[in-house]
């Protein structure tokens, strides 16, 4: 945390050094411009181009090789592009090397100001504060998880709206064994971020296992509202298949479990489903045989 604002620190002020730039050039730039303008002789040049053809116009107009009307002309000509280039060279007074030095404090002052807004409002102050209280509680001789569950509960009432609190509390829930404060908090999660597939199948699974492996009506309602966003979502498709290995429909269970290995990405989940389809087998045989026995 400390690296971070020394860095941001070090940033703006190297940001802050370079819009100080300009007040700092200000004094230098304005001896040369002053210098430029000086030695600038151009208007003089132009007088004298401008004399010259005035007098080769009034030679010619001595010799009669012009008419007066054509003479007026031409001087008229001669005078109106003198005083357009005349125009066009027209320079603004200079001002002070020091005029306008208050707008650069102001620039500054805005520049800081809009970076620590932004940050606050586009950055993640509040997962930085997350990451500070795990690190806190990880850190405290002798603590637990429960350690950490309070200090992430703490979090929850600064930070209400940061679903990070909620994705990381849900999961400790469970795992301390208070499956009601998991079913609170990932509900609190899917309200911030949305009815997404694989949240409402974690709710699904949690609620499902509360219920003594239950197919309740509510569990029964997250399960279609699944299956209808994504036919193939291996968590919902193995809360069938327990359903129905615990109702004694083996077959159905191994049809949904193979359906459901499919789509399971980590080995051990699939792991424990191939067990389960291997269990589900057996018990499927061990029934034909007691049938066939019965029948004899």
């Amino acid at each position: 945390m400390t690296m971070l604002w020394l860095s941001i620190g070090t940033l703006l002020l190297l940001a802050l050094w370079f819009l100080s730039l300009p007040l700092r050039r200000a004094r230098a730039i304005h001896d040369w411009q002053q210098r430029f303008e000086a030695d600038d002789h151009a208007e003089a040049q132009n007088l004298a181009v401008y004399e010259r053809r005035l007098s080769a116009l009034e030679s010619a107009r001595d010799r009669g090789e012009i008419d007066v009307a054509r003479f007026e002309e031409g001087r008229h000509e001669l005078d109106r592009n003198l005083l357009e280039d005349t125009e066009a060279r027209r320079r603004m007074p200079l001002r002070r090397p020091v005029s306008g030095r208050l707008m650069i404090p102001l620039v500054i002052t805005a520049v800081m100001g809009a970076s620590i807004i932004g940050y606050r409002w586009l950055g993640a102050d509040g997962d930085l504060a997350l990451y500070a209280a795990q690190q806190n509680a990880l850190n405290t001789p002798g603590a637990s998880m429960k350690t950490l569950v309070g200090r992430l509960e703490e979090e929850a009432e600064t930070q209400p709206d940061n679903p990070k609190v909620w994705s990381l509390l849900f999961p400790l829930y469970q795992k301390i064994g208070q499956p009601g404060q998991a079913i609170g908090a990932l509900e609190r999660l899917i309200e911030l971020e949305g009815r997404r597939v694989d949240l409402l199948a974690q709710l699904a699974q949690i609620k499902f296992f509360v219920a003594g492996r239950s197919l309740t009506d509510e569990v029964h309602a997250l399960i279609d509202e699944i299956l209808d966003k994504d036919p193939r979502e291996p968590t919902a498709l193995g809360i069938l298949g327990v359903e129905a290995f615990d109702d004694g429909r083996y077959e159905q269970a191994i049809n949904y479990w193979r359906r459901a290995l499919a789509g399971f990405g980590d080995n051990e989940s699939a792991q424990a489903m191939r067990n389960g389809i291997a269990v589900a087998r057996q018990r499927l045989e061990e029934t034909a045989n007691g049938a066939e026995r019965v029948t004899d």
